[in-house]
């Protein structure tokens, strides 16, 4: 349990998720073409998820003096697993999910994509090491693994089957994909700003400057009211423009997205307490998940209309 609670697997299982939601529920249901097998389509999750997993090793390492303050109940490094195991365990994951990575590149003929796993495997260090020091920067590095995350099915499965016979509808599906990702790195974003304003007091002892400890609270606030505004507007007007006709989506979407989203924005207003924004954080957690789900509404509300 103490090897889980250190990769943080609740996050890998979802970040696994949403991936095979995206080949299996949307991409496989498409009939577009695929590059990967099955096979290798799980190897891609895998690698993702294991350097992820390094990117959480490597943070709890450099986050011991923090979480001794702000969650001692949630340390594992220095009390249950050495920091030099923890080091042992964050090399091996990395090392695994890279070479993975290059194994991937080498079988779809891209040899540079390769580089994306070690791209997204530098930027996870450098933010557990320096960049989460600087306000907003971090926060937007973490947005933007997630986002990466989803692009990298596009790169990976989509973009080695195009052809001149199919690049319309390999594009549309492409184009899919990256408005998702868009939308999970505004959510995302919205997410860490808020996890920062929950962490104050620990970020603050620790010396760490993140945005509510530059700014404050209240100002922090107005800025993650403004990004939730601007994800309900662009989320509105995609519906609206795209998705209208569909009617099972336009209700998913406003359910369980918009719906979220605005009680979000309300009950921003007051939050003051550590409680309240752990509260807003998990919201924004569930209203991502069942963002991605969509994609599998999408598709089934497609099929119906064309039965």
């Amino acid at each position: 349990m103490k090897y889980l609670k250190l990769i943080r697997f609740q996050n890998l299982l979802m970040l696994a998720f949403m991936q095979l939601v995206f080949r299996y529920l949307f991409l496989a249901q498409s009939y577009v073409d695929l590059a990967l097998t099955d096979f290798n389509y799980i190897l891609l999750v895998i690698a993702t998820v294991c350097i992820a997993a390094g990117g959480y090793v490597i943070n709890n390492i450099m986050d011991q003096d923090t979480d001794e303050i702000a969650k001692p109940q949630n340390r594992v490094v220095g009390v249950s697993i050495s920091e030099t195991m923890a080091y042992n365990w964050y090399i091996g994951l990395t090392i695994v999910g890279v070479g993975i990575g290059f194994y991937l590149s080498n079988v779809i003929y891209k040899a540079t994509f390769a580089s994306m796993f070690i791209l997204v495997a530098t930027l996870l260090y450098m933010y557990a090491t320096s960049f989460k020091q600087i306000p907003v920067l971090g926060n937007v590095v973490v947005a933007l693994m997630l986002s990466t995350s989803i692009i990298i099915i596009g790169l990976f499965d989509i973009l080695p089957a195009i052809d001149m016979d199919n690049r319309f509808r390999m594009k549309e599906a492409f184009d899919i994909l990256m408005h998702y990702a868009i939308f999970a790195f505004i959510i995302n974003l919205i997410r860490e700003i808020v996890k920062d304003m929950e962490d104050m007091d620990g970020d603050y002892q620790s010396g760490i400057n993140t945005l509510p400890i530059a700014i404050g609270i209240q100002k922090t606030k107005i800025i993650v009211g403004v990004l939730t505004v601007i994800s309900i507007g662009i989320l509105a007007y995609y519906v609206n423009s795209n998705l209208f006709e569909l009617d099972y989506v336009v209700y998913y979407a406003m359910i369980l997205i918009v719906g979220p989203l605005i009680y979000f924005g309300v009950k921003l207003l007051n939050a003051t307490t550590k409680k309240e924004f752990h509260h807003l954080s998990l919201v924004l957690k569930i209203i991502l998940f069942f963002g991605i789900l969509s994609v599998a509404v999408i598709v089934f509300n497609l099929k119906l209309a064309n039965a």
